[in-house]
């Protein structure tokens, strides 16, 4: 027998013993990761009962989970979004549009002068010259028109009434750390260390704009243990940019959030033979 189904939501075990549940329509699995733990994937209507699932179902990957308790909340979480966007009543009409994406194959109303289209691609917002006269001029695309990647928080931000508060919370997070600069201004609130990703990947480069920062890096054939890194001052690329080859032990090598830095004084200048197709040439005697 299956569990009862409370708050819109599902609880279950598949075949090869995940935890899943469903949402509607949506399905989710706390799913084993390669290295260890635990990740969040999806599916969609899965016409089967739950017990019958399997791994191959879920394709997506919606971030780690530490444990069962993670997993529920996350589900919790979309089973909230859900009833809120019922109550939303947001309308679906037909594409044909123009957008800068392309035609939209289908288009969703949320108020008067709000909408989103979608298209082969890509998508994103449109507002209408009214609505757009509502948004902080720090923020306003001169169009109408708002793509789905990042922009899309810009419409969430100044329309939070039309907007499930799991896409409020969403929203915010994508202004602070795309946006920073905006969102101290309108806001008055100072973006710490570790709260914008775009304000903290500045802070990298002021800092290592003399470092040698690697920009392509591969596991050594020619040296066991090593990552041959080409590293170039300040990670800049492009024509006339100097580079250098730098062995770095393959138990240091982790690329963190901007990129890996060289330390001199541990990571040796490399002269030898190497695994870059585009160097082998360069490096042959």
């Amino acid at each position: 027998m299956s569990p009862p189904v409370r708050r819109g939501f599902l609880f279950g075990r598949s075949a090869d013993g995940m935890l899943v549940a469903l949402v509607g329509e949506n399905a989710y699995a706390m799913a084993p990761a390669r290295n260890g733990g635990h990740f969040l994937a999806s599916g969609w209507r899965i016409a089967r009962p739950m017990s019958e699932w399997t791994r191959d179902d879920f394709y997506s990957h919606g971030g780690r989970l530490a444990d069962e308790a993670a997993f529920r909340a996350k589900v919790l979480e979309q089973a909230d979004h859900a009833r809120e966007k019922r109550e939303l009543g947001r309308r679906e009409i037909s594409g044909g549009a123009n957008t800068p994406w392309g035609v939209s194959q289908g288009a969703t109303v949320y108020a008067e002068g709000i909408t989103v289209h979608s298209t082969a691609g890509h998508g994103g917002f449109k507002l209408s010259a009214n609505r757009n006269r509502r948004i902080h001029p720090m923020l306003r695309a001169a169009g109408g028109w708002y793509e789905e990647d990042e922009c899309w928080a810009i419409v969430a931000f100044t329309f939070p009434h039309l907007f499930t508060a799991f896409e409020r919370r969403c929203a915010e997070r994508t202004l602070k750390d795309s946006f920073p600069d905006a969102w101290e201004a309108i806001t008055g609130h100072q973006l710490k260390p570790g709260e914008s990703r775009a304000k903290d990947q500045r802070a990298f480069e002021t800092e290592h704009a003399a470092d040698w920062i690697v920009v392509s890096a591969i596991t050594s054939d020619h040296q066991r243990g090593f990552v041959e890194c080409i590293a170039t001052p300040g990670g800049k690329r492009g024509a006339g940019t100097e580079e250098r080859r730098f062995l770095v032990p393959v138990a240091e090598y982790d690329i963190g959030r901007f990129g890996f830095v060289i330390d001199p004084d541990r990571h040796a200048v490399y002269s030898g033979p190497s695994s870059f197709v585009g160097w082998q040439r360069r490096c042959s005697p």
